[in-house]
C-alpha cells in the first residue's frame, strides 16, 4: 500500500519499510512503527473532519483510500481539483480523454487492468481535463495519479 502523508501541509514520503509498519489494532486504532519507535495512533472523525490522536497531540488528517472512490465522492466534489487514481497496481490499456477535453459525471477517463480484469476509471463530477498524468501502457501503483480534472467554470492556475 502506498501512503501519501503531509506534515504542516508539506507531503513527506513513507518508503515501504515505514508503510509496512502501519497495523489497524483496532478500529480506528493503529500501532505505528517508525524511526525505531512505536506509536499508538487513534484516527476518529467528526463532524469538523478526522484527527489523528498521538499521545496528547491531535493532528487534522485527510483519510482517502484509493481503491473506493464511492467514500472519497463527497468530499472529491467540493475541491477544485480532482484526481482520478488507479485503484490497485495494474497496466493503463487506453486513455478515453484528452488534456482539454470537458468531461460529464460518470464519464470513463481511462482503463486499467488489474489481475486480468479491465477496470474503467470514471469522473465523479463534470469538469475539464487539465492533466493526463498516464501513457497507454504504462504500468501504475495503486493510488498513482491518471487523469486530474477542474471543476467546470473555474480558472486553473498551470
Amino acid at each position: 500500500m502506498k501512503l501519501e502523508i503531509s506534515i504542516d501541509g508539506r507531503p513527506t514520503k513513507l518508503d515501504e519499510v515505514d508503510a509496512a509498519s502501519v497495523h489497524e489494532i483496532a478500529r480506528g486504532l493503529y500501532s505505528v512503527l517508525y524511526g525505531g519507535r512505536s506509536y499508538e495512533v487513534r484516527v476518529a472523525g467528526n463532524g469538523s473532519g478526522w484527527h489523528a490522536i498521538v499521545g496528547d497531540r491531535s493532528f487534522e488528517v485527510d483519510v482517502e483510500d484509493p481503491r473506493n472512490a464511492e467514500k472519497r465522492s463527497k468530499s472529491t466534489l467540493v475541491h477544485k481539483h480532482q484526481d482520478v487514481k488507479a485503484p490497485m497496481p495494474g497496466k493503463v490499456i487506453r486513455l478515453l480523454v484528452s488534456e482539454g477535453d470537458e468531461v460529464a459525471a460518470g464519464q470513463g477517463l481511462a482503463v486499467v487492468e488489474a489481475m486480468k480484469m479491465q477496470n474503467e476509471m470514471k469522473a465523479l463530477r463534470a469538469g475539464r481535463v487539465v492533466r493526463v498524468a498516464a501513457k497507454e501502457g504504462d504500468t501504475v501503483g495503486a493510488g498513482d495519479v491518471l487523469v486530474t480534472l477542474s471543476r467546470t467554470g473555474l480558472q486553473t492556475c498551470s
